[in-house]
This record gives structure tokens, sequence and C-alpha cells, in this order.
């Protein structure tokens, strides 16, 4: 069992990292908001968890032990595999799935593509006494200093990266392509809004936020 990797990172992906260990780079499937937290050239450390099969050995990285956590118990519901329970944490923090699965809240779980009302029936059934209660973790400074939040190097193309990221977790290209549509027009009514660093016009994009505000919008469609 690989349980973290820590490098240097040489190539990011919509959902994948190449992190450098030991002069090996080993490819790491990740949510795209973790992806988003990494910078080029810099050093990284990333919970993992491995997942091995007949024909291949994926590596899944998470930007803390809890969402490590999660993703393994996440796997134990009838129907969920690794692929699934990704893009579970991709559209949902830990702490947000503690909740909806508390709570009962079948159409936050709905959110994710791949679950259907039957499947958010069976998480909830399988997972209420199981995942706790949330811990009250934010999303901010699990990457690095607290209080700083994923960034992109400035200049990258975030429409790219999100419609990709929109891809990967199963959504069609019209739908990507209408959700990339929603946000980029809010960005432009808000001026960048919160993707902007401390307020510098600027600033490089949050992917992270510009991703999950596309998902939002998915979600109201």
């Amino acid at each position: 069992m690989i349980a973290s990797v820590s490098g240097r990172v040489v190539s990011t992906g919509p959902d994948t990292v190449v992190i450098e260990v030991g002069g090996v780079g080993l490819l790491v499937s990740c949510a795209p908001a973790t992806v988003a937290g990494l910078r080029l050239g810099e050093r990284a450390s990333l919970s993992t968890s491995l997942v091995v099969r007949e024909d291949s050995l994926t590596l899944y990285g998470f930007a803390d032990e809890d969402e490590r956590q999660v993703f393994e118990l996440v796997q134990t519901v009838t129907g969920i595999g690794p692929r699934l329970a990704q893009a579970m944490l991709a559209v949902h923090h830990p702490d947000q799935l503690r909740r909806a699965v508390m709570t009962e809240d079948l159409v936050a779980l709905t959110k994710v593509p791949g679950v259907g009302r039957k499947g958010a029936q069976r998480i909830v059934l399988e997972l209420k006494d199981r995942l706790g209660a949330p811990r009250g973790t934010t999303v901010e400074g699990r990457f690095g200093p607290a209080g700083a939040s994923p960034r992109t190097s400035p200049g990258s193309d975030w429409q790219s990266q999100v419609h990709s990221a929109l891809l990967g977790l199963g959504w069609t290209v019209r739908d990507a392509d209408e959700a990339v549509s929603v946000v980029a027009g809010q960005v432009a009514t808000d001026g960048a809004g919160d993707s902007a660093v401390d307020g510098a016009p600027d600033a490089a994009p949050d992917v992270a936020a510009l991703l999950k505000s596309a998902l939002r919008s998915l979600s109201r469609a």
C-alpha cells in the first residue's frame, strides 16, 4: 500500500499529476480541485490510495488524509468503484458528503455524475452509520499555509481546464460547454470576483472555485 507520495510536480492534466519521487515519475489520479492546488516545479505531498486490478495499478491522490479515508470508505458501497468515489469527492468536500448522508439529502448526492436516486439511497443506507458527522474542516489551507487557496499559474486557460474537468467527471460536451459559458459570464460580470487573488485584477483564476460554480450551474439545470 502506498499511503502517500512527496516530491516535485513535473506535469499536470485535468485529473492527473506526475510527481517525481526518487527519480521515478508517479502518475497520480486526482480530483480537478486537487490538481488546481499544485504548482509545476514545486514540491507537493499527497495522501494516496493504490487500487489494484488484474490489468492495472492506479494511484489515487488526495489533498489530505480525510479525503483518502472517505474515498476508501465510499467504495464499500455496492456498485461504487474508485472512479465514482473520486467523482463524489470532486463534487463534495468530505464534510459536505457527511452532511448529505447524515441528513439523507438525496438531491445533493445525485449531483454527482453517475449517481442516480437509487444509488443515492443505497449510499445513505450503507454509510449513514459509518461515515460519521461533519468534522468542521475547511477547503482552505489543505495544500499549504492556512488561508491559502488553490490557484493556477498566471495566464492559464481556466475555461479549458474547467471544461476538461467536467468531461472527466462524466458530463457531456454540451453540458460542459454550457456550464463554462455560464461561469464565464459570471466572471465577466463580477470582474473576476472570487477568482482573483486578494482582489488583484491580474491575479490567476481559482480553477477549483470556478469548477464548483460550473457544477452548481449544472445541478440547477
